[in-house]
C-alpha cells in the first residue's frame, strides 16, 4: 500500500521546490555540450563516473573527428579508446558507444527513439540515461537520479531507498511533474555548490530549515547532551 503524503509534507515539498526555484535557474539546463541528440546521448554515456566538464572539453575534439552517427558506428574500436581515454572506463564506453551507435543506424534510421523501453535497448543506456534523453531531447518528463540527486534527495527526506530505480518511483511520487527535470538540474547545481559530498555547508544552506537530515542531526545533538 502506498504511503499516504500529509498536507503538512505536501507544503515542506512545496517549500523546497519554491526555494529552489528562487535560487536557481527555472529554464531547463543541460550542462553537457551538444548540438544533436545522438551528441548528447554519446556524451551522457561518457559522463559514467566522469564529471561534465571533462565530458565537454573531450566532445569539442570528438564531434569534430567523428561528424556523424556513422562515423561512430564503423570506428575503430582501439582509436576510439584513445580519443575518449581521459572520461575513464574507456575500453567499455568505446564499445557501447559503437554498439549504441550502429543500432540507431541500423533499427532507428539514426534517430534517437523517445520511447524508454526503446532506449533501454542500446548498448551503454540504462534508465538514468534515458532519462537524461527524453527531459532534455523530448521534454518528457522525466526524473533522472545521478549521484547529487541520490545523496540530497536522502537528505531531505524524500526517499529512503538507495537504488536509483527505487528512488526514481519515490520521486515520482512526492514531486509535482513540472518539477521533475527541473528538480535534476536544480539538484546538481545545489550539490556542487552548497551541498557538496565531502563538505556540506549546511548552516549557509537556504534550505536547512526543512531539511530532515539537518534537523535528525539537531534532535541527536540535542538528546546526548541532555544524557
Amino acid at each position: 500500500m502506498v504511503k499516504r503524503i500529509t498536507k503538512q509534507e505536501r507544503e515542506r515539498i512545496h517549500a523546497v521546490l519554491s526555494l529552489l526555484d528562487e535560487h536557481y535557474t527555472t529554464e531547463f539546463k543541460c550542462y553537457l555540450n551538444h548540438e544533436t541528440p545522438w551528441q548528447l546521448l554519446i556524451a551522457v554515456i561518457l559522463s559514467a563516473q566522469c564529471t561534465d566538464a571533462r565530458v565537454n572539453i573531450v566532445t569539442k575534439d570528438l564531434f569534430q573527428k567523428y561528424k556523424t552517427l556513422d562515423d561512430f558506428a564503423y570506428a575503430n574500436q582501439k582509436e576510439l579508446e584513445q580519443d575518449i581515454h581521459s572520461t575513464g572506463f574507456y575500453q567499455n564506453k568505446a564499445k557501447n558507444i559503437i554498439l549504441c551507435a550502429k543500432r540507431l543506424v541500423e533499427v532507428y534510421g539514426g534517430e534517437v527513439p523517445s520511447k524508454l523501453e526503446d532506449l533501454l535497448t542500446l548498448a551503454g543506456v540504462g534508465r538514468k540515461t534515458a532519462n537524461v534523453i527524453r527531459g532534455n531531447i523530448y521534454n518528457e518528463p522525466s526524473i533522472v537520479v545521478d549521484t547529487h540527486v541520490k545523496r540530497i534527495s536522502k537528505k531531505l527526506g524524500f526517499t529512503k531507498e538507495e537504488d536509483p530505480e527505487k528512488i526514481e518511483y519515490d520521486l515520482m511520487k512526492v514531486l509535482p511533474k513540472d518539477h521533475w527535470i527541473l528538480y535534476n538540474i536544480q539538484i546538481i547545481t545545489h550539490g556542487r555548490g552548497l551541498c557538496t559530498a565531502r563538505n556540506p555547508q549546511c548552516n549557509a544552506c537556504f534550505l536547512n530549515e526543512l531539511c530532515k537530515d539537518v534537523k535528525n542531526k539537531k534532535e541527536r545533538k540535542k538528546n546526548t547532551s541532555s544524557q
